[in-house]
Formats: structure tokens, sequence, C-alpha cells
């Protein structure tokens, strides 16, 4: 249980960090080039791992990579930022949160993982914590702004899907393939970003090191943590520390952009962050070991064997 308890805690930096986003990108980086802002991301964080690990796909991890590249990073951060520029940032993050629903059909769909209802219930009030967080009286609905939130949401909730259901080559670790991911999700971003947006803005100083810290810190640690997450746990698991994002989000521009918390504010983030933590409880049996749980079951397998053979 410590075991899996230190898995999770190192996991949930990854929403953690991506909590911080809102504050660099509005705080360091030029306004209105959101589909830049996810390639400088995504391409250079993923060439940066590439490089460190001097490890390439083989075979079928050609179009595996190409494939979890897409949904998790190249279709993920467009269709994100598309929905943050037509809907309200509140409406967008509740949106956004319906997340965990996806992935517990997907994993029963595609992982056998049998959907409970302490799972559903988790994911249910994790998504009426962050509305309480962050919708405000007013906010407005766009519909394509809506499908696009929605479409973010399964794209990555598919990609987390599949890359539990994939796992990795043997001999590549994970960071390889986040590596690998970022890469393809990168050149997949660059035509976009480039047709929508033109070219590159002039960077200064600031700019430069609030780029490098979503390259390095908030997308290529983030998302290795992430991913190696998602080898240990359940995807359901790993997903409903989704919330964690928004409740840092709220924190930071609580705590540096003079941003107000009230009660309501309040409240959701206890719901949420109490709704995260009980959708980490342990499974007790099946697909939804985590990588070490099953490991552990393994060994203990196989010294009865040796015991009965003795």
């Amino acid at each position: 249980m410590s075991t899996r308890a230190a898995v999770i805690a190192v996991t949930a930096l990854a929403p953690v960090s991506w909590g911080t986003t809102y504050a660099v990108t509005t705080e360091f980086l030029p306004p209105d080039r959101p589909l830049f802002t996810g390639l400088m991301r995504a391409l250079p964080a993923g060439l940066a791992l590439l490089a460190l690990t001097r490890t390439l796909p083989r075979g079928a991890w050609w179009w595996r990579s190409a494939v979890l590249g897409a949904l998790n990073i190249g279709a993920f951060f467009p269709l994100l930022f598309l929905a943050a520029y037509r809907l309200p940032g509140g409406v967008a993050a509740v949106v956004g949160s319906v997340g965990p629903l996806f992935v517990v059909g997907l994993a029963a769909l595609l992982l056998g993982e049998r959907p409970t209802v302490r799972a559903l219930l988790a994911a249910v009030a994790a998504a009426f914590g962050v509305s309480l967080v962050v919708l405000t009286a007013g906010a407005a609905f766009d519909l394509v702004g809506v499908v696009a939130g929605l479409a973010s949401s399964a794209a990555m909730s598919l990609g987390t899907v599949l890359t539990k259901r994939w796992g990795r080559p043997e001999g590549v670790g994970p960071l390889a393939m986040t590596g690998w991911q970022l890469t393809a999700g990168g050149l997949l971003i660059a035509p976009v970003a480039f047709l929508v947006e033109g070219a590159p803005p002039a960077l200064d100083g600031r700019a430069a090191l609030g780029y490098a810290y979503l390259a390095l810190a908030n997308t290529a640690v983030a998302y290795w943590l992430w991913f190696r997450g998602i080898e240990r746990l359940t995807a359901t698991s790993v997903t409903l520390l989704g919330p964690l994002s928004p409740i840092t989000a709220a924190v930071v521009g609580w705590a540096a952009l003079g941003q107000a918390l009230g009660p309501v504010q309040l409240l959701g983030m206890a719901v949420a962050f109490t709704a995260t933590v009980v959708g980490q409880a342990a499974p007790r049996a099946g697909r939804s070991f985590s990588g070490t749980e099953e490991n552990a079951q393994k060994d203990s397998m196989d010294l009865t064997v040796r015991t009965v053979r003795r």
C-alpha cells in the first residue's frame, strides 16, 4: 500500500504542474498565441527526450506512437485551446472535467476494467466540485466551444486508455515513450499553428523563461510522470487525479495573481479533492491491479508453486 501511495503521489505532480499553465501563460507569454504555445510545449520537450534517451520506435511502435501522440498531444492541445477561446475559462474547465467519465467507459470497453459505483460517484463528484470552483454566474455556453472541449477530453481519455492497453516495448523506458508521443504530437501541431497564427512571435527573456518552464517541467517531466503512472495504476485511478489541475490553478490564482476564493470555491475544492482521494482506493481484483500490485501477485504465485513442488 505504501508503494502504491507513493506512485499516486508522484503521478499527482503532473496535474498539479498543469495547474500552473494558466498563470505562466498570462504572466510570461505573448498573448493570443495558444497554438504556438502548444507547439513550444510539445516539440522541444519531445526532441530533448529523444536526444536524452537515444531510442526510436521500432515496428508497430511507429504508428502506435503517432496515434498516442495525436490523441494525447496533437489533437488534445488545439481542441483544448479552441474550447478556451470559445468558452469562459470556468465553463471550459468544467467541460474538461468529464474526462474521468470517458475513461471509466473506455477502460471497461478496452481494458476489461469493471466500472465500480465508487469510481462513477468519484468522477461525478469531481466534476461537480470543479464546477463550484470555476463557474461564475451568467457563464455563457457556446456549442462549438463545448464540442471542442468534449472532444479534447475524449481524445486525452482515449489516449490514456490506449497507453495502458498497449504498454511499452520491452527494453524501452517511459521516458523514451514520452519523447515519442511529444515529438509526434508537436509535429502534428506545427503546421496547424503556422497556418492559423502565422510566423512565430518575437520572444523576450521573460517569454523564453516561460516557454522553457512549460517545455521542461510542465510537459517533459509532467507527461513522463503521467505515462509512468498509467503504467503502474489503473486508467481510472490516474484520470481521477485530473481535478488537481483546476484546484492548483485556483490556488495559484489566489496566491500569485490576487484572485479571490470565496466559500463556494473552497467548498468545491474540498469536494473535488475528496473525490480525487476516494477515486484512488485500491482495486479489489482483476485487471485493475497496478503494475506494482500485479508483480507482487505474480511473485506470490511463483513462491506458492515452488513450495508445492518441494
